[in-house]
C-alpha cells in the first residue's frame, strides 16, 4: 500500500489553494456607483471624488472608502436605496463628460485581493444585476442605406452607360434628372432587372425627364430587420469582447434590444462600449481644403461650401479647426474584419491596425489609384443622445425628452503614399485608451444604425433573498444527508468520503471563481447533484472492497483492488454524464448553461478527491499497520 509522495504534496497544496480561493465567497459585495469618463481619455483622479462627495453631501447622502483606480472613482454606500438616489445626483452634478453607473463594491480582505483571490458572481436570478433597454434609431437606418444606395447607383448607371444629367439624395429619396424620357425609361427597365428595390415614380419637368426612387415597403422592412439583427450580434459581441458571463441579449418588439449583465463589476464601462454607436467613415480631403479652410485659424473662410463636400472638426490639429472632406465615402466602418490597437514605430503615438476584407481592400485600392499624393481622412462618427427634463408647468409632471445628434471628428489625414490595399493603420489616437475602445468596437461589428438607451434600472433578483437563501439551505440539507448516509453504512471510509466531500465543494467554488463563471439557481441545482455524484465514487469502492473480504482477501489487498478495479466503472459514469453536461452547456442558454457549468466543474473535481484524496487519507490510517485484521467498512 505504498502511495507517492507527489500525491501527497498535491493533495496539500490543492486543499490550501482552493480554501484561500474559497474565503472570498463569504464577502458579500456592497452597493456602489462608479464614476468614469465619457471617452476613453477623460483623467478621473482624487478632485472628481471630491466633486462628487460634496454632490452627496449637498443631498444627504453618505459614502464611505471612496476609492479610484484604473481611470475610474468607487464610491461605496450603504443601501440599495442610497445607491439610486446617488446615481441621479452625481448624473445631474457632474454633466456629460462623466458616466455615473451602477455597480457592486467587494468587500474582499485586502490580502486576498493581493493574491488575485474573489468571490464568485452571482447570476441575475440570485444578486440581481444591470437592465439595459435600447432603442434603434430605424429611420437613421434607413437614411444610412440611402446615402450608400445614392453613392452606388450613380457609379451603376455609369458602368451601364444609362446617360442621366444629375443624381440628388433630398429626405430619403433619390431624384434622377434626365434629359429625355427614354433615358429615363433605360434606367426604369435597368432597376427593374436588378433588384426592383425601389419604388418608381416618373415626374414631367420643365426641365427635362424626373425620376423620383424612395424604398419600396419590401426592402425597408428587410432594412429594419437586418439593423435589429446586426446590431443584437454587434452587441454580443462587445459583450464578449468584455468578458461578461451569461448575458442575456435579446430584441423586445420591432425596434428594441434587451441587455442584462449579471456579476459584472464595471458597469460604467458596458454602459460606455455598449451605448456608443461609433463608425468610421474613408473619405478624400478636397482639392478645395486650402482655398476655403483659413490656414491662420483653421476656420471656414465666411464662404458657403462648395457642392459635394462637407466640413469637420480636425482632431489631430488644435481645438477648433475644421478640414474640408468630399462627401462621397471610400468606405465604412463595416467592411472592416479585424482590428487592434498598437503603437506607432515612427512616433510611439496610439494607433489602430486595420484589416478589410476583401470587397472593402478592392473599393480601398480603386479609390487611393488615382490620389496617390493627396490625403485621405478618417472620419469618426458617433451618434449620442441628450437628455433633458422638460417640467409641465400645467400639471407640474416631469419628461425625460432625447434628442439624438451625431459627433463627427477627424481622427487624422494623412498623405497617400501608395496604393492602399486590405490593411492599413489609423494615427494620430489622443490616448492608448482611446485606441483600444477604438479597436474593441471595429473588432466587434459596426453597428447598422444608432441605439439610444432608453432604460437603464436594477434588476432585483427574481425571488430575492428567499432564492438564495432555498439554494443554500437545499444544498446543506443534501449535504448532510448524504454525509450521515456515508457515516452510516460506510463508517470511517464514509466518513473519509464526507472530508472528500468538503474539498470538493471548496474546489468547485475556486474554479468557478477563476474563470468568471456566474453562479444561478440551475447552478446550485448541479452543485447538489454533484455532492451525490461525489459520494457515488466512493459508494462503488467501498462496496468493491466489501466484496474483496467476503471473497477472502486481506484488508489490504482489499483495499488496493476495491480503488484498482472500481476505476474504470467510476470512470465511464462521470465521463458520460460530462458529455451529457457538455452538450447541454453547448446547445443550451441561460439557466441551462448555469446548470451545465457546476455540473462539468463539480465531476472533474470529484474525480479528484473520490479516488485520489480519500486513497491518501485510507493509506495514513491504514498503510503502516502490520497486522491490519479488520476494516472499519
Amino acid at each position: 500500500m505504498r502511495y507517492p509522495a507527489w500525491k501527497y504534496i498535491l493533495i496539500v497544496v490543492i486543499l490550501i489553494i482552493s480554501t484561500l480561493y474559497a474565503l472570498p465567497s463569504l464577502y458579500p459585495d456592497e452597493p456602489a456607483v462608479q464614476i468614469s469618463g465619457a471617452k476613453a481619455g477623460t483623467v478621473i483622479d482624487q478632485s472628481v471624488i471630491q466633486k462628487a462627495e460634496q454632490i452627496l453631501k449637498n443631498e444627504n447622502i453618505s459614502s464611505h472608502d471612496n476609492t479610484f483606480s484604473k481611470n475610474a472613482a468607487l464610491l461605496r454606500l450603504n443601501s440599495s436605496e442610497a445607491q439610486l438616489k446617488a446615481k441621479v445626483a452625481l448624473t445631474d452634478g457632474l454633466g456629460e463628460n462623466y458616466t455615473v453607473a451602477l455597480n457592486l463594491a467587494p468587500t474582499t480582505p485586502e490580502w486576498l485581493q493581493k493574491i488575485g483571490a474573489k468571490p464568485m458572481k452571482l447570476g441575475l436570478d440570485l444578486r440581481g444585476g444591470v437592465h439595459f433597454l435600447l432603442e434603434v434609431d430605424m429611420d437613421k437606418a434607413i437614411a444610412q442605406r440611402m446615402e450608400t444606395s445614392e453613392t452606388d447607383l450613380r457609379r451603376e448607371f455609369r458602368d451601364n452607360k444609362i446617360k442621366f444629367n444629375s443624381l440628388s439624395l433630398n429626405n430619403n429619396a433619390i431624384t434622377v434628372q434626365f434629359a429625355n424620357n427614354d433615358d429615363r425609361a433605360n434606367a426604369m427597365d435597368f432597376l427593374r432587372r436588378n433588384g426592383n428595390k425601389y419604388t418608381q415614380q416618373a415626374i414631367a419637368t420643365d426641365t427635362g425627364s424626373t425620376l423620383k426612387l424612395t424604398y419600396s415597403d419590401a426592402t425597408k422592412q428587410e432594412i429594419q430587420s437586418y439593423a435589429l439583427n446586426q446590431n443584437l450580434t454587434t452587441l454580443r459581441n462587445r459583450i464578449n469582447e468584455l468578458g461578461v458571463a451569461e448575458a442575456l441579449v435579446q430584441s423586445q418588439g420591432s425596434n428594441r434590444i434587451v441587455v442584462e449583465l449579471p456579476g459584472v463589476q464595471d458597469t460604467a464601462e458596458a454602459k460606455r462600449v455598449l451605448g456608443r454607436t461609433a463608425n468610421l467613415e474613408f473619405r478624400l480631403v478636397s482639392d478645395l481644403n486650402d482655398q476655403y479652410i483659413d490656414p491662420y485659424t483653421g476656420k471656414l473662410n465666411g464662404q458657403s461650401l462648395p457642392p459635394g463636400t462637407e466640413a469637420f472638426a480636425y482632431q489631430a490639429l488644435d481645438s477648433g479647426r475644421e478640414i474640408l472632406l468630399n462627401r462621397n465615402r471610400i468606405l465604412t466602418g463595416e467592411r472592416v474584419q479585424n482590428a487592434a490597437s498598437g503603437f506607432s514605430q515612427d512616433s510611439g503615438g496610439a494607433e489602430v491596425n486595420i484589416t478589410l476584407d476583401s470587397a472593402g481592400g478592392k473599393l480601398m485600392a480603386d479609390a487611393t489609384r488615382n490620389a496617390v499624393g493627396k490625403r485621405m481622412a478618417i472620419l469618426f462618427i458617433e451618434n449620442k443622445q441628450k437628455v433633458s427634463t422638460v417640467t409641465d408647468p400645467v400639471t407640474g409632471v416631469q419628461t425625460e425628452v432625447r434628442t439624438p445628434y451625431a459627433e463627427s471628428v477627424v481622427l487624422s489625414a494623412p498623405n497617400i503614399q501608395a496604393v492602399l490595399g486590405a490593411q492599413f493603420r489609423i494615427t494620430g489616437m489622443s490616448s492608448p485608451q482611446e485606441a483600444a475602445e477604438l479597436a474593441l468596437m471595429l473588432r466587434a461589428g459596426a453597428l447598422a444604425a444608432p441605439m439610444y438607451f432608453v432604460e437603464e434600472r436594477v434588476v432585483g433578483p427574481s425571488l430575492g433573498q428567499e432564492n438564495i437563501d432555498k439554494g443554500v439551505l437545499s444544498t446543506q440539507v443534501g449535504f448532510i444527508l448524504v454525509a450521515l448516509w456515508m457515516v452510516v453504512f460506510f463508517r470511517l471510509f464514509g466518513l473519509i468520503a464526507d472530508f472528500a466531500l468538503v474539498i470538493n465543494l471548496a474546489m468547485i467554488l475556486t474554479v468557478m471563481s477563476w474563470i468568471g463563471a456566474s453562479l444561478t439557481l440551475p447552478g446550485i441545482a448541479g452543485i447538489v447533484i454533484t455532492i451525490g455524484m461525489a459520494v457515488d465514487a466512493n459508494v462503488l469502492i467501498c462496496e468493491r472492497i466489501r466484496e474483496e473480504i467476503r471473497w477472502g482477501a486481506s484488508p489490504k489487498q482489499a483495499i488496493i483492488a476495491g480503488y484498482d478495479r472500481a476505476y474504470n466503472t467510476i470512470f465511464d459514469s462521470n465521463l458520460t454524464t460530462f458529455l451529457v453536461a457538455f452538450i447541454l452547456f453547448a446547445i443550451g442558454t441561460g439557466p441551462i448553461k448555469g446548470f451545465a457549468v457546476t455540473l462539468m466543474i463539480g465531476i472533474v473535481c470529484s474525480m479528484f478527491t473520490a479516488i485520489t484524496v480519500t486513497r491518501a487519507i485510507i493509506q495514513l490510517i491504514y498503510g503502516k499497520k502490520r497486522n491490519l485484521k479488520k476494516l472499519s467498512i
